[in-house]
């Protein structure tokens, strides 16, 4: 195959698959697929929901088509799987998207077609879970009729800064000539140039392990400010201040939510145990993230106690519900822990979030958004996300938000140190 000869189908048109059918839709015939009816209606609109591409970004692929419709793809050679791996509500990988898109690629494929898996998993599931879907289905040989490439998504919702063309792309594939193809297919949209893994499995590690790198640092700061906490320290001033030396590195304390960084680590910690170890520190990191939405619901308990203010039937507003600011995305967010823990204590919790779905947050959490703010209404406002929205309405407006007496629980470090009443 020739990268004159491509033809590129797209499996999945989220944050991921969107911004690489644009640009492959630039200079090949590409062919967006997604099961999702409404979301294709609305890109063939020339709008995208995700706010990850603007509607000039969409019209500047004139090689690039959308449809539901499987069969519109099988003049494609060169797949890419770009669907959602999420985890049980036990923190098991759920592989089941990428199973049933195995098997619909299977019902596709022809002799001699490359399908490249570019969604998170655990080192080796791309030939011991997908591979043997397509050959069941097909009939086809791997490695002989059809072969396979990985390369990691390293998307990062709402960042206008590092784009998928801005990012170095990990590529990879099933012998070194399909390797050496892909990697060059991946080098003709990515300015920022590829880095060839020696095999699959290398890639998929390597991409697992960024995030759960990540969630680590992002673990211990939050447990720096537990320990501050009860000193009374302000953990923003420890971090400047540590922050001076060259190699310290610039993490904050927060949520971890969203569909990396709380989700892939247990795809790398299952694979493990699979193998006979037991990780300690990963589960460990995670076992701490994972318990911050309820530490800060707790937090805030304590603090409305020593103020002396009712806790029961107490009014919360929570500001912000997206898992991260200015950007749209709610899947797998932590703020949903402070509200089912603010109303274990029998509080009345409103949400609002202005970048958010209501109609996605009302169907996925059963929570309803409020459209305005009241004054004058709460006995406790917590800044959950860092919205620029949020940070423009500065302390005086927030504090005309709650009643006479009040707590600001600055959870995102939005306000400038002293003017919350307490923060993370």
């Amino acid at each position: 195959m020739k990268l004159d000869d491509l033809q590129i189908g797209i499996i999945g048109l989220g944050y991921v698959g969107l911004p690489l059918a644009v640009e492959f839709g630039k200079k090949y015939s590409t062919v967006g697929f997604d099961i999702n009816e409404p979301r294709v209606q609305e890109l063939k609109s020339g709008t995208d929901s995700t706010l990850e591409c603007s509607s000039e970004e969409l019209g500047s692929a004139p090689l690039l088509t959308y449809t539901s419709n499987l069969e519109s793809i099988e003049s494609c050679n060169f797949y890419i799987v770009t669907v959602p791996t999420p985890i049980t509500d036990e923190n098991i990988p759920d592989l089941t998207p990428l199973k049933k898109a195995s098997e619909a690629l299977s019902q596709v494929i022809s002799k001699g077609d490359i399908v490249v898996f570019e969604s998170t998993v655990y080192p080796g599931a791309t030939e011991e879970v997908c591979i043997p879907i397509i050959e069941k289905n097909s009939g086809f040989i791997f490695n002989k009729d059809f072969f396979a490439g990985y390369s990691p998504e390293r998307i990062n919702p709402g960042d206008k800064v590092n784009r998928l063309t801005t990012i170095m792309k990990i590529t990879s594939g099933s012998t070194p000539e399909i390797a050496n193809f892909v990697d060059s297919v991946y080098s003709s949209v990515i300015d920022a140039g590829t880095h060839k893994a020696s095999s699959i499995k290398v890639a998929e590690a390597a991409k697992v392990i960024e995030n759960t790198q990540r969630d680590l640092n992002i673990a211990i700061i939050n447990e720096f400010a537990k320990i501050f906490n009860r000193l009374d320290i302000d953990t923003e001033e420890v971090l400047k201040a540590a922050g001076t030396k060259w190699n310290f590195l610039p993490f904050k304390p927060g949520l971890v939510g969203g569909h990396c960084i709380s989700v892939d680590p247990y795809y790398l910690t299952h694979k493990a145990q699979e193998v006979g170890y037991r990780p300690e520190v990963i589960l460990a990191g995670r076992r701490i993230n994972d318990g911050m939405g309820e530490y800060v619901a707790t937090q805030l308990v304590k603090k409305l106690a020593k103020e002396k203010i009712h806790i029961d039937e107490a009014k919360v507003l929570i500001m912000g519900f997206t898992f991260k600011g200015d950007c749209p995305d709610v899947r797998n967010t932590k703020i949903i822990d402070i509200i089912k823990e603010l109303q274990d204590f029998n509080m009345k919790v409103d949400v609002y979030d202005s970048w958010a779905s209501k109609d996605e947050v009302k169907n996925e959490y059963n929570i309803e958004l409020i459209d305005e703010l009241k004054h004058e209404e709460y006995d406790a406002i917590v800044l959950a996300v860092d919205h620029s929205e949020t940070k423009n309405m500065g302390i005086n407006r927030l504090r005309s938000l709650g009643k006479k007496q009040h707590i600001i629980y600055d959870v995102k470090h939005v306000l400038s140190i002293g003017e919350a009443d307490i923060r993370l």
